[in-house]
């Protein structure tokens, strides 16, 4: 790994890191905060967040204000970058910014250009948690959580690999992509025509299949401009209806899709996935 910036924060300390990742055929670049005192005497579990299209890793760890509670309550927080990077690495042709870097979407490409290097389910789920764990002072208790594209990608990683988080949550998910625009273009260019590996990655298909165990906290604003048409929150409590899962879903009158959001209601996630993973 390469050290590309670290930080002071609240008594803790955020870093950025690039390294070469054979998942996705790339260099790639994540975020660490480390609250104080973590070490190896002190390992601490691990929140990892998932952001959402156009974004890096920097979107959260710069807006959403949850390195404080975070080194109070003694939590990791892990942030990867949305997608591949690279001259090599294939973007959309027109430069659309739903499609391509920056928006991978947290699925395993089947076709080509993008199968070579669009395999962020498994550097996700596999590769990058595999380096955390080596590399720093944390424990393998994992939640998490993540914004609009990556709270899909948090809702599909929770349900299909439940054994290895502890906690689930998002804000404004794409609740069901594979009825939503973005979710139809990205999923029949990354995934082809076959519509049932598309619900593979989709969380509201995911949720109705069978009852879940693990907890799951939703968060989303009644203003938020992309709600109707890309997100579709009630498709996730139609489906845990189905399937008899627990799940929480709050709903926010004047918030929008924005960090503004996030940062109005990240103590909350913080203290629900603390509470799972045993910090307070």
């Amino acid at each position: 790994m390469e050290l590309i910036a670290e930080n002071r924060a609240f008594g803790g300390r955020h870093c950025r890191y690039k390294h070469a990742a054979s998942t996705v055929n790339c260099d790639m670049t994540f975020a660490i905060f480390l609250p104080p005192f973590a070490s190896e005497d002190n390992p601490v579990p691990v929140l990892y967040w998932l952001s959402g299209l156009t974004c890096t890793d920097e979107n959260f760890m710069q807006k959403a204000g949850a390195m404080k509670l975070a080194a109070e309550l003694g939590m990791a927080i892990v942030a990867p970058d949305t997608s591949p990077r690279g001259d090599d690495v294939p973007d959309d042709s027109e430069g659309a910014y739903d499609m391509g870097l920056g928006a991978g979407f947290y699925v395993n490409a089947t076709q080509a250009p993008w199968k070579t290097h669009y395999q962020m389910y498994d550097y996700v789920t596999k590769e990058l948690p595999a380096l955390i764990e080596s590399s720093f002072p944390v424990t393998g208790e994992r939640a998490i959580s993540g914004h609009s594209m990556g709270g899909h990608g948090a809702l599909v990683v929770g349900l299909r690999a439940p054994e290895r988080y502890v906690s689930v949550s998002a804000f404004s998910p794409v609740s069901n992509p594979t009825e939503c625009p973005w979710g139809e273009k990205a999923f029949s260019q990354y995934l082809g025509d076959d519509r049932g590996l598309w619900k593979e990655y989709d969380a509201a298909c995911l949720l109705a299949q069978k009852q879940h165990y693990i907890p799951l906290l939703v968060e989303q604003g009644h203003a938020d401009q992309f709600l109707n048409e890309q997100l579709k929150p009630e498709a996730l409590v139609n489906a845990a209806q189905k399937s008899d899962t627990q799940l929480t879903l709050n709903m926010h009158e004047g918030y929008d899709h924005s960090y503004f959001f996030i940062a109005s209601f990240i103590d909350e996630h913080l203290q629900f996935h603390a509470s799972h993973l045993g910090l307070i």
